[in-house]
C-alpha cells in the first residue's frame, strides 16, 4: 500500500488553470508550496512552448540583492521538479527554488524597450534591484 501512495501524483489546484503535480515516484513529501501564473504568462507560454517543453524557473545566489531569479525553456523533468499550469502552458520549479518564490505570481511583462518573464509579488522577497532580476530574502 505504502508504494502504491509513493507512486501516486499529489494533484492541488489552486485556481482553474494553475496545477501543481509533485513529481511521480518521490519518496520525499510534498512541498506545499504554490504559484500563481498570469493569463499573460499563460499565453506567452502557448506561444513558445509545446506540449513537452515548459519555463523552468530557478533561483541561485548573485545578483545585485543576494538571489536572482533565472528562466529558463527545458525538456527534461527532474525527480523534485513542481509543475504548475496546463498542457502547453507549464512552469516548472525545483523543491529548493520553491521556497524562495512560494505565493509569488509569475508575469509576463512587454515594455517598448524589453519584454520578458518576471515574477511579481513574492512574499518571502524583503527588496529587490531595480530591474527586477535579483531580490533580498526576508529575514524572520
Amino acid at each position: 500500500m505504502a508504494l502504491f501512495r509513493n507512486m501516486l501524483a499529489t494533484i492541488l489546484v489552486q485556481k482553474p488553470h494553475v496545477i501543481l503535480r509533485d513529481a511521480l515516484f518521490s519518496s520525499k513529501p510534498a512541498i506545499a508550496g504554490h504559484l500563481k501564473l498570469s493569463d499573460t504568462c499563460l499565453k506567452r507560454l502557448r506561444e513558445i512552448c509545446d506540449e513537452k517543453s515548459f519555463l523552468r524557473i530557478t533561483i541561485e545566489g548573485g545578483g545585485c540583492s543576494g538571489f536572482q531569479y533565472k528562466f529558463d525553456i527545458d525538456d527534461k523533468l527532474k525527480s523534485d521538479d513542481l509543475v504548475y499550469g496546463e498542457n502547453d502552458a507549464r512552469v516548472v520549479i525545483d523543491q529548493t527554488s520553491i521556497e524562495y518564490v512560494d505565493g509569488s505570481m509569475i508575469d509576463f511583462h512587454t515594455e517598448l524597450i524589453r519584454s520578458g518573464f518576471r515574477i511579481i509579488n513574492n512574499p518571502k522577497a524583503e527588496q529587490g534591484c531595480s530591474c527586477g532580476a535579483s531580490f533580498a530574502i526576508k529575514l524572520n
